[in-house]
Order: structure tokens, then C-alpha cells, then sequence
């Protein structure tokens, strides 16, 4: 699991700093903008599942539902992460991925 680190946009431009991620990371509450981050999924010859865990509980104290993002073997995906990702008890969100190969992230802000 590694700690994941968001940048901002600016109106001078960014530079994407590209992440290699693990089959299980984080973002602290604090990597979050006011809107929350978006994830710049990007993927050279291996699809790969992208979810972001939901840190909601049922009654019965299991965690919440959440759907896969299907990435193409060969592609780019934007998702949207909601500051409602974040597990208030751990004050991360964790986004995981069934494949590792040839997948790199970009994250940023909003």
C-alpha cells in the first residue's frame, strides 16, 4: 500500500507527476481540494479494474458497495474521487487495482 500525493493545476501550467501504484493505495484527507481529486487513469497494454473503496457502513458495520472503473488495456480514464471516499476513522481514501502492469496514475486536486 503506498500513500499517494495529489498536485494542483495552475494557470501556468503542471506538469503531471506520474505515480506507480500498488494493488492497494491511499490518498490522505489532506492530498483532497475542496471537491476532492480526480485520478488520471492511464494504462499501456493491460486492462486493469480501478475502484475507489466506499468507507460507508451498513448497519451491520460491513462496508459499503463500490463499482469498478474498467480501464482498456490501452487507454486514459478520469475518475472523480468525492471527499466522501475518505474513511472517517482513518482519514484516507483507498483506491485499489486488479492489474499493475504497465498502469500509472496521475492525481490531482480539485
Amino acid at each position: 500500500m503506498a500513500a499517494l500525493t495529489s498536485q494542483s493545476a495552475t494557470t501556468t501550467g503542471t506538469t503531471p507527476n506520474p505515480i506507480t501504484p500498488t494493488a492497494s493505495d491511499t490518498i490522505a484527507a489532506g492530498q483532497f481540494g475542496p471537491n476532492g481529486c480526480e485520478l488520471r487513469v492511464i494504462t499501456t497494454g493491460t486492462a486493469s479494474n480501478i475502484t475507489v473503496l466506499d468507507p460507508g457502513r451498513t448497519p451491520s458495520g460491513n462496508p459499503g458497495t463500490a463499482s469498478a472503473v474498467a480501464a482498456p488495456a490501452t487507454g486514459v480514464r478520469r475518475l472523480l474521487i468525492p471527499l466522501s471516499a475518505i474513511d472517517p476513522t482513518a482519514s484516507v481514501a483507498t483506491v485499489t487495482s486488479s492489474s499493475q502492469t504497465g498502469l500509472t496514475y496521475e492525481l490531482f486536486r480539485l
